[in-house]
């Protein structure tokens, strides 16, 4: 296969596969830490409107679904890439990095949550994900 075309490939199937483990842990910590009283999670103005009753608690599974989707989008970027592995698994990490910002300025969270989610749940992670995937083992 073409090593641009697979490169490619790899990108993309890292932020596929890293997407659907950032949603299974977002819709499993549902179930794990309910959402305060009267919150409605299925819409953004519920949301919105129901962050002063969140609990540090609360944003224990967000940071795990950016985390730890993010690190196995990067993993199996890397992992795939024909080149420049190392460089591809943070391309994922940029690109979820990007989410999570529009994240920040769509749902007011407490900011104490933004710098640790912005700082350690993406490019951090993805750099541990590209060195798994290039681990010599």
């Amino acid at each position: 296969m073409n090593p641009l075309v697979k490169n490619i490939l790899a990108v993309l199937a890292g932020i596929v596969v890293g997407s659907i483990v950032n949603g299974g842990i977002i819709t499993a910590g549902g179930a794990l830490i309910p959402l305060p009283s009267g919150v409605d999670g299925n819409a953004m103005e519920g949301l919105v409107a129901g962050m002063p009753l969140f609990e540090p608690k609360h944003f224990l599974m967000p940071f795990l679904a950016h985390a730890l989707g993010t690190l196995v989008g990067a993993f199996v970027a890397a992992y795939i890439a024909a080149s420049r592995k190392m460089t591809f698994a943070l391309v994922v990490g940029a690109l979820f990095m990007l989410g999570g910002i529009y994240m920040v300025y769509q749902l007011p969270s407490p900011m104490w949550f933004n710098a640790l989610d912005l700082i350690v749940a993406y490019i951090p992670m993805a750099y541990l994900g590209g060195r798994l995937a290039t681990a010599k083992i």
